[in-house]
């Protein structure tokens, strides 16, 4: 899937952009260096590394960055609501960055359904019960837009889910966490680059030990 220039003579209320790219996190320092909050995190390496600083943008409901690429521009956001309202901010931010197909939205988010040091790109399927996940897919109308998967493995009772993803690690867990981070925003990299399917082979092929 490359990114797709707007074509002439579309309906253009923003800078047009070719890719948007949302990371999922929970706003506030409570929440900081947790799980839940690799997706953002991985996003706001990659605007470090572009050296473009995030605005927040209260209409948009977001934090958000764009550069430019040899193909389109693209746009980083971080929704500002917490993470079961995460698709509130997509509306209006689409409209300002010209993108109508869930396909141009490539959400970046921890799964615990991977085990850490995994990362997989996918287009479409479940959910897996992923309250951001859940709630970008009502207001897109679609599960069909492409995720960065970002493993975060599971506890070993489910009664310790909310703890597992919310609470921030400490030691070699919060290590090998920032490191995930950091490969995630490889994988996010490679999908500016090259494009999402190019990308999809490589991450999908690929996996930290």
């Amino acid at each position: 899937m490359a990114l797709r220039r707007p074509r002439i003579g579309e309906d253009r209320r923003g800078s047009a952009s070719a890719l948007l790219i949302v990371g999922l996190a929970n706003p506030g320092t409570k929440y900081e260096g947790s799980r839940h909050n690799v997706g953002g995190d991985a996003v706001r390496l990659v605007a470090e590394r572009r050296r473009v600083s995030f605005q927040v943008e209260r209409r948009q409901r977001a934090e958000t960055a764009s550069f430019s690429t040899p193909l389109g521009v693209v746009t980083l956001a971080i929704p500002t609501t917490f993470m079961n309202e995460s698709g509130a901010a997509l509306p209006s931010l689409m409209r300002r960055v010209s993108i109508s197909s869930a396909a141009q939205v490539l959400v970046a988010h921890d799964e615990l359904d991977l085990e850490a040091g995994r990362l997989q790109i996918k287009v479409g399927g479940g959910l897996a019960g992923h309250n951001g996940l859940r709630s970008i897919a009502g207001v897109l109308g679609t599960n069909d837009f492409p995720r960065l998967r970002i493993g975060i493995g599971k506890p070993e009772r489910k009664e310790q889910v909310t703890d597992w993803v919310l609470r921030r690690p400490t030691g070699a867990q919060r290590e090998s966490l920032l490191i995930d981070v950091n490969c995630a925003a490889d994988a996010l990299e490679q999908a500016i680059e090259l494009g999402l399917e190019e990308a999809q082979r490589r991450v999908n092929a690929s996996r930290r030990d």
